[in-house]
């Protein structure tokens, strides 16, 4: 084009008309179509008290109240009020009761993780510790302790964030090596578009964890935020999801709060507890409740916090 010709253009633009196929093309758009519901579920701390297996009713009834019903559950663990250094006939009778509920009330598929207090170890000990994991996969009939799967246009990891520490105490926030090595090839053998969602009981990456119990030293100007509340390897983890870009959403529990970080392409969802303050009302100012989570085929999703 002559330089003259492309100022005459310009000069046509600036008065107000347009030049066909040139200036002006059509460009339709569409939205992003959402391609599966689903309800996340966490921290339900069912015991035979202070009536939280009404309230676990009430939540599973909510969820399959709305007019778009999810399609399936999911359940990031802390099931039953407390397994830790607890008589076995008392997480029998914990675990008893959420099996009851959930089968009598939920019709929808559930997919499960394990949370810390569903682990039942009377001592510390290395065996003790797996074996009261062993038990609480068995009570979520759950083959593995983490595991993938695909529905619709979406890949989910379930992991297992909850490790013993190496003297086999209580536990602290990370996955292991045998996990991640899995981890790595999961993601390796996903199809590069096709948007993943991160599933863990601890948060990977949280903002919350800097507002629960007192964690701040003021006089020596400094947070601390301890192992068992996030993720210790998430700065790996952060460095494996950025070789990754479909991975797109993480969602926990475990802190009882409400929060989500973006950081690095990657959206980091904290979704309260359905006990809330432990079935003794809000927790700060988090309500009881679930997350609400809708999820598109072009990657996007929306994650709403639920008080039922």
């Amino acid at each position: 084009m002559q330089r003259r010709d492309l100022l005459r253009q310009a000069g046509l633009l600036a008065g107000g008309l347009s030049l066909p196929n040139f200036v002006k093309a059509n460009h339709p758009t569409t939205s992003p179509k959402r391609v599966l519901r689903i309800a996340h579920i966490t921290d339900v701390h069912i015991q035979p008290l202070i009536g939280a297996a009404k309230g676990f009713e009430k939540c599973l009834h909510h969820i399959q109240s709305h007019d778009i019903k999810p399609d399936f559950i999911i359940n990031s663990g802390d099931c039953v009020m407390d397994a830790h250094r607890r008589k076995h006939e008392n997480v029998q009778k914990q675990w008893r009761l959420f099996n009851e509920v959930l089968t009598s009330e939920n019709s929808l598929p559930i997919f499960h993780g394990v949370g810390n207090h569903d682990i039942c170890c009377e001592g510390d000990s290395n065996s003790n510790f797996e074996d009261g994991k062993k038990w609480a996969m068995d009570e979520m009939s759950m083959n593995k302790r983490f595991y993938s799967f695909d529905n619709k246009d979406w890949h989910f990891v379930m992991l297992d964030s909850v490790q013993k520490k190496k003297d086999g105490s209580w536990y602290t926030a990370h996955i292991d090596d045998e996990q991640m090595d899995w981890f790595k090839h999961d993601l390796k053998n996903t199809p590069a578009d096709k948007p993943t969602m991160i599933i863990s009981h601890i948060p990977i990456l949280a903002a919350c964890v800097f507002f629960d119990g007192d964690n701040m030293s003021e006089k020596e100007g400094r947070w601390e935020v301890p192992g068992s509340w996030m993720h210790t390897d998430a700065k790996k983890l952060s460095g494996l999801f950025d070789n990754h870009k479909n991975v797109k959403l993480a969602v926990s529990g475990h802190i009882h709060l409400t929060d989500r970080v973006d950081y690095n392409d990657v959206s980091y969802c904290c979704n309260g507890a359905v006990s809330g303050r432990w079935w003794f009302g809000k927790y700060q100012h988090t309500e009881a409740g679930y997350a609400l989570i809708d999820l598109y085929d072009d990657g996007s999703f929306t994650n709403q916090y639920v008080s039922y």
